[in-house]
């Protein structure tokens, strides 16, 4: 007889067909905006999954390092933050990728029979399906439902599964590949979508010496700019487009004042690219926005906990000091 542990149920935002609908009404409206640019969150389909696991193995990219030494190094210390309250939980992780930090808090959890159910969000069915057999395979007897789609559409799902109280885990920086207004409006729905006394675990990149975090999206091995340069052929795969894509070229930048490192493809040449019958004209030196990758200050991390309605408990930070989960409570 197969337990409700042992179940994994995989719920979609979307069929298929609607998802494709949507990707191209968003690659043809940001293509034809001023300046051009590109949503992040298509990054990801099987391909772009398989290059960002070759950047978070890169020696430059110390991201994923730093909150593996929080996760690995800390966890009894966010384990019992987040079971303070005493009570069963919904652990909801969004943009859960393929959980290699989460899942040393997931097995720690198991081990002390806390009793909770873990529900990963992510806009990639490829990563989900990846996670499920892994999860599966690592940790008999967790309870695990993978919601695929849009973070607050699957957040909104996750209520509506269970009643229980939720701890919500935003981590990789995530937060910071958002324009600071939209970070602003991110924070403000997600508090919507909480109630008073539920947990957020968000990790922030910190501000650090400036070149470090340029290395980290510039890297010599050229993955950056392939994992970038792949959002065009997934255009090309799936939209029926004709970009040229030794046409364009990865450019990097990062403002120390700011904390914004931002990305972008370059156009090598007066172009034409046509997407579903939809004429794109680029000039030589034209750019398509790519990704902001925000970088904080803890007095930056205050203002905007403080400004959408959680108040910080806690902040645990790696061993460099260089990236910081930190705890907000809703109120």
């Amino acid at each position: 007889m197969m337990t409700q542990a042992d179940k994994t149920l995989h719920i979609s935002a979307m069929e298929q067909g609607s998802i494709k609908d949507q990707f191209k009404t968003d690659v043809k409206k940001g293509l034809g905006d001023t300046p051009k640019k590109l949503q992040s969150k298509y990054f990801y389909d099987a391909i772009g999954d398989g290059l960002f696991q070759q950047i978070m193995a890169m020696p430059e990219y110390y991201l994923t390092r730093c909150e593996l030494d929080i996760f690995k190094n800390r966890t009894v210390d966010l384990a019992t933050l987040i079971t303070n309250a005493g009570t069963a939980f919904d652990l909801i992780e969004l943009g859960a990728g393929d959980a290699t930090k989460s899942s040393y808090l997931l097995k720690h959890l198991i081990r002390q029979n806390i009793e909770f159910a873990y529900m990963p969000i992510d806009i990639s069915g490829n990563i989900l399906n990846v996670l499920n057999e892994k999860l599966k395979a690592d940790i008999p007897g967790l309870p695990i439902t993978c919601l695929e789609g849009d973070y607050f559409t699957m957040l909104k799902k996750a209520t509506k599964i269970s009643g229980r109280r939720k701890v919500v885990l935003f981590l990789g920086g995530n937060i910071g590949n958002m324009e600071q207004e939209e970070a602003l409006a991110f924070c403000l729905e997600l508090r919507e979508h909480v109630n008073p006394g539920d947990i957020v675990v968000m990790g922030f990149d910190l501000k650090k010496n400036p070149q470090t975090i340029l290395d980290a999206y510039n890297d010599k091995a050229g993955i950056t700019a392939a994992f970038n340069l792949n959002m065009l052929a997934r255009i090309n795969r799936e939209l029926k487009a004709n970009f040229n894509i030794d046409s364009f070229k990865h450019y990097q930048n990062y403002d120390p004042l700011t904390g914004a490192c931002r990305s972008f493809l370059i156009s090598c040449d007066d172009q034409k690219v046509s997407i579903d019958e939809k004429i794109i004209s680029f000039a030589k030196d034209e750019f398509i926005y790519m990704e902001v990758s925000q970088k904080f200050s803890q007095e930056d991390i205050q203002v905007l906990a403080n400004a959408t309605g959680f108040e910080i408990t806690c902040s645990v930070t790696d061993s460099k000091g260089w990236f910081t989960d930190s705890l907000w409570v809703a109120h």
